[in-house]
């Protein structure tokens, strides 16, 4: 059997194509702001991550300019033999002071920061207990660990206590879990978490890819959100959302920090963090700080989309963040809804099985902090008409 039949065998792509309703990889020409330039159209985008709106902050591009000025465009190595900058030091130094924690790590992306961590602390005779709509990243870091993976239903606090309940008290035991869920937009159930964590003397994961710079009164997640910060062993966060460019970081106790950093090949055997990424990441740290107004005004504006989405009629699921699902239901009506919103004026992302159960196909959408009201109303317009010529409403 021929190893490359898979290619020809997959068609979706090609027939997608041929209906013209193929909606990956469109090509934007201007920056990650409420308004992006596609074929020199003018676009409101809903379907970023840029929450506070800092990818085109002129002070964060100018660090990450200053940056390329002084370092170069790349380190060159990995971070364990020659890649190790100084910049680096001192954002995971600031890191771990903004996470109120002994130690942080960074990796050259948020997917390697769960491949690198979850592989090399799941060993043989240790378990991890995943919902089952945790990120794809979180999955393949625990299949590339030797421990067992247990799935329990999503956010459903008793079938995960079943599962521990089932497992040997001599196995090494860790939850895992998403703290906002990237396609849903809900929350993680921290306290009870937090409660079974106790009870069954397990630790503690949180990926906080879409928390951090957005929940929590200083702008550190959900753990913060929630105030149980003390009950999180390891939190993982991105830089490719709030914190405006691309990376990730682990944060836990210096103990853990320095196993990770010792025996995560998705570090060790990687590349380090492009100069420039790292500049960025720390001047947005900075703004997080020091503009909290950022997070109100993101907060303002999704509330407002939530209640208005709901007004017209739209199912938005059980969100609880600024990511906001349109659920649609079919696959090729959500392609449709896609290109005719964008033949509109407004960029949303279609997510589509196997990302979502069959029959539950559904737009996401996302807001930042600098979109204006005009814009919300503009996308609200188009999402009505394209919403009732599709019997979507």
């Amino acid at each position: 059997m021929d190893v490359l039949q898979k290619c020809e065998d997959y068609t979706l792509h090609r027939e997608l194509r041929s209906a013209d309703l193929y909606p990956y990889f469109r090509a934007i020409s201007s920056p990650q702001d409420p308004v992006v330039t596609m074929n020199g159209q003018k676009i409101i985008m809903l379907g970023s991550n840029n929450y506070l709106g800092l990818t085109n902050h002129p002070i964060v591009k100018e660090a990450s300019v200053a940056a390329v000025r002084r370092y170069g465009t790349g380190c060159a190595g990995s971070r364990l033999l020659n890649g190790t900058l100084d910049i680096h030091r001192q954002l995971e130094d600031r890191l771990a002071s903004f996470m109120k924690c002994e130690a942080v790590l960074t990796f050259s992306t948020g997917f390697q920061v769960n491949l690198g961590v979850l592989s090399c602390l799941l060993g043989r005779h240790d378990v991890a207990f995943l919902d089952n709509m945790d990120h794809a990243s979180i999955i393949d870091g625990v299949r590339l660990g030797f421990g067992k993976a247990l799935k329990y239903k999503h956010n459903d606090m008793a079938d995960l206590a079943g599962k521990l309940d089932r497992t040997a008290e001599d196995k090494g035991k860790l939850i895992v879990v998403d703290g906002v869920f990237s396609m849903e937009g809900d929350l993680a159930n921290l306290p009870e978490l937090a409660r079974l964590r106790r009870e069954h003397d397990t630790r503690l994961f949180v990926d906080d890819a879409h928390g951090i710079g957005v929940f929590g009164r200083n702008g550190r997640g959900t753990a913060e959100h929630f105030g149980l910060e003390h009950e999180v062993d390891l939190v993982m966060g991105t830089f490719s959302k709030s914190l405006a460019t691309v990376g990730g970081f682990i944060a836990s106790s210096e103990c853990v920090i320095d196993y990770i950093r010792h025996h995560a090949r998705a570090g060790i055997f990687s590349a380090a963090m492009p100069p420039a990424a790292a500049a960025a990441a720390l001047q947005a740290l900075e703004i997080i700080e020091s503009e909290p107004e950022r997070r109100e005004q993101l907060w303002e504006s999704t509330q407002y989309m939530k209640q208005e989405l709901q007004r017209l009629g739209f199912d938005t699921g059980s969100s609880e963040s600024p990511v906001i699902p349109i659920a649609v239901g079919d696959d090729i009506t959500t392609f449709t809804m896609s290109k005719r919103l964008q033949e509109e004026g407004v960029f949303a992302n279609p997510i589509v099985t196997p990302a979502v159960p069959p029959g539950q196909a559904m737009l996401r959408t996302s807001y930042m902090a600098t979109h204006k009201r005009e814009h919300l109303d503009q996308a609200l317009a188009a999402l009505a008409k394209v919403g009732r010529e599709l019997d979507v409403i």
